[in-house]
């Protein structure tokens, strides 16, 4: 052994660990020559990724400083917080702390104390989170810097003299970062996006900023064009092309990959729930299939959509048009009077929909309005047992415990280059097709259950106990009592608390709160169960155009059909990559539409200031209110805007308090449009009075 291997033993073991090279100098006894190697080895070692150093030039390895490898997220003032991989709590990382470590990286920290014990240090960094980035371009002489958009990336890049692309200053760009000295990033300019400010300009930024991928390879749509002239091979499928099927869907939808039979039997129902067999035409590892992974969901904007799959599969062969033979994988239920499935089983199949309905058509044959009775007289009887059977899920449902959340989203439309926003409508037709799918979702996922299957399940985990109080500390602040346990609360607490304040007018608020406390649905390759919905295992098995857990669990499903044995062995090993690209994939273009949605409510509600709403308050922070309008359109309120000089913000109770006046969640008010921000996309209202009756 060596004296450098010798070195590192004595620090690994601790003997040495957490000190400067002067103190191990001295614990060894050197001279100042012996020292100055010394330093020169403890530094090789830093190098080799052997050792560490932090900010007091000590030296030790990840153990010997309690690190964990986690994600930074920055802050535009310069200081950031790291989220350990492991779960464990947040640190705040001083702007001295981060060491060069911007927004997004994956890096080593660990805890260093602080004035409330949660201050944290950089070690080392793994993995920058941007190689590329968004931004608006500002020259400078000879060279230039791009501003991020991202307003968590507290760096501007720089761009040095003939790497800027002749990009115009004050334009927007994206800009590939290659290198990070000390004094910050360095990139060369490698798009024009356009002019700042510029509505089509700022999408194409937010598209460019999530890394979405707009235009398919050339050898993924000759693939998927070969694949969709393939015949109708209907060999060895359950001919379903007689029954009475059809489709349900918005007037707008873009995927039409779910349809739906029912019949009646005494006092029971069977059910059909018939999805498109895209894993017939998507070979797992091929062109498609490759493609597929990497957008891993469709992203859908009001003006257009980002397919996970090309057009010829998406709107053609797989889409479940009328009157078409289609291939699909059908899950046929027995349900009793109870809701409870007595009988389920999945079989690839073909179908032909009898019609392309939509969820307006059908609620008017619901409602017994004369033209839709006069347009579908097959279809009486057919809406009669699907609401009946609809009623029956639903209070099955709700006898479980299912956290039955009312949330509005905004409905953004886009026709003839004109942006509108009207309040969303739901009717008995959304409730019979989410209830239809839940049911076949949880039925698929328990027959892969049962025989223990390598699967991809979609779970929702048990809210955290420090959420859960917080919840309980607001709803105490409401009026409303709150009878859980915060450290054991079971879905069946939260869907009788629902249940209980329906009529209140903080329903849609209490909603809103009660999803803040509760975890993020994902994918995972373990059965961890559904907390919302409290279902004991769900997955995602009926929109495989557009998501890629469901095409996965779809080869699954019709490999264990034909041989079990061999589908455990073939599946095994990539159920958990799919899950972990899945949820991230979802993540980012769940992201990307919020971010695309506020730069069109911000566009629409330009054109309206000046205006006067009603709107109910929908979050309270230390900086002010936010206030939803009927429409769900929401908009800040600067606590400087209110009125009192003095505010002290509650945070577990959502309050908001002044020497005269106070606001909380839930609260109606009236408010004035008073302007909007392009750079941030949000909308700024003044408060005009509290509304008392």
């Amino acid at each position: 052994m060596n004296a450098k291997q010798s070195l590192l033993k004595q620090i690994q073991s601790g003997a040495l660990a957490l000190k400067t090279d002067e103190e191990i100098a001295k614990a060894l006894r050197l001279g100042k020559a012996e020292a100055r190697v010394l330093r020169e080895m403890l530094l090789s070692l830093v190098r080799e990724g052997q050792l560490l150093v932090d900010q007091r030039s000590r030296f030790g390895t990840a153990e010997t400083f309690c690190a964990k490898r986690g994600t930074i997220t920055g802050n535009e003032r310069g200081f950031g917080f790291f989220t350990p991989d492991d779960g464990s709590g947040d640190l705040f990382i001083p702007r001295g702390s981060l060491r060069g470590a911007l927004h997004g990286d994956i890096v080593l920290a660990f805890r260093v104390g602080g004035k409330y014990g949660d201050e944290g240090e950089v070690l080392h960094i793994f993995e920058r989170g941007f190689k590329e980035i968004v931004g608006v371009y500002r020259h400078e002489r000879k060279a230039g810097y791009l501003h991020p958009d991202e307003r968590k990336y507290a760096a501007d890049v720089f761009i040095p003299s003939g790497k800027h692309l002749r990009c115009p200053s004050g334009a927007k760009a994206v800009a590939r970062i290659d290198a990070y000295p000390a004094q910050g990033p360095v990139g060369e300019i490698i798009e024009i996006l356009g002019k700042d400010g510029d509505f089509l300009t700022e999408e194409r930024a937010i598209i460019r900023a999530h890394s979405l991928r707009e235009q398919f390879p050339s050898d993924v749509l000759a693939a998927a064009d070969r694949a969709a002239a393939l015949p109708i091979d209907c060999r060895g499928r359950l001919d379903l092309r007689e029954k009475l099927i059809i489709t349900v869907d918005g007037e707008d939808t873009r995927d039409i990959d779910d349809a739906i039979s029912i019949e009646r039997h005494g006092k029971n129902f069977a059910l059909g729930v018939h999805i498109a067999d895209v894993s017939h035409y998507v070979k797992r590892n091929r062109t498609i299939d490759r493609e597929a992974f990497l957008r891993g969901t469709s992203v859908y904007f009001p003006d257009r959509v980002l397919p996970m799959l090309p057009a010829a599969l998406s709107n053609g062969i797989c889409s479940l048009n009328e009157g078409a033979d289609r291939l699909t994988l059908s899950c046929l239920m027995t349900i009793d009077a109870e809701g409870r499935v007595l009988k389920k089983q999945i079989a690839p199949s073909v179908i032909r929909s009898r019609h392309r309905m939509t969820y307006d058509a059908v609620a008017a044959i619901y409602e017994k309005q004369p033209e839709a009775l006069e347009a579908y007289p097959d279809l009486i009887r057919f809406t009669e047992d699907a609401v009946a059977l609809t009623n029956i899920l639903k209070a099955a449902r709700a006898r479980r415990g299912a956290v039955d959340l009312d949330l509005k989203e905004a409905k953004i439309l886009f026709r003839d280059g004109k942006i509108s926003i009207p309040e969303s409508r739901r009717t008995i037709a959304h409730d019979m097709i989410e209830q239809f799918m839940v049911i076949a979702n949880e039925s698929v996922a328990a027959i892969m259950t049962e025989h223990k299957m390598p699967f991809v399940y979609r779970v929702h985990e048990r809210p955290s106990e420090e959420k859960a109080r917080g919840f309980s500390a607001f709803l105490k602040e409401a009026g409303i009592p709150a009878r859980f346990d915060p450290a054991h609360v079971m879905p069946q607490d939260y869907g009788a608390l629902i249940g209980q304040i329906a009529d209140s007018p903080l329903y849609s608020v209490v909603n809103r709160v009660m999803l803040r406390s509760m975890m993020k649905a994902r994918y995972a390759a373990e059965n961890l169960g559904h907390f919302g919905l409290a279902s004991e295992c769900y997955c995602h098995f009926t929109s495989p155009i557009r998501r890629y857990p469901d095409l996965c669990i779809h080869r699954i499903i019709k490999d264990f059909l034909l041989d079990p044995e061999t589908a455990r062995t073939a599946h095994a090993s990539f159920v958990s990559e799919a899950a972990a690209r899945s949820s991230l994939t979802e993540r980012n273009a769940a992201e990307a539409e919020r971010d695309v949605d506020a730069l069109y409510i911000t566009a629409y509600m330009q054109d309206r200031i000046g205006e006067e709403y009603e709107a109910v308050i929908s979050g309270v922070t230390a900086f002010g209110l936010y206030a939803e309008l009927p429409n769900t359109v929401e908009g800040f309120l600067p606590i400087e805007t209110l009125p009192d000089d003095s505010y002290t913000f509650f945070e577990d109770n959502f309050v908001l308090k002044g020497t005269r006046h106070g606001f909380r969640l839930g609260e109606r008010i009236q408010i004035r449009v008073v302007g909007v921000d392009w750079g941030a996309r949000k909308v700024q209202f003044g408060l005009i009075a509290k509304v008392t009756s």
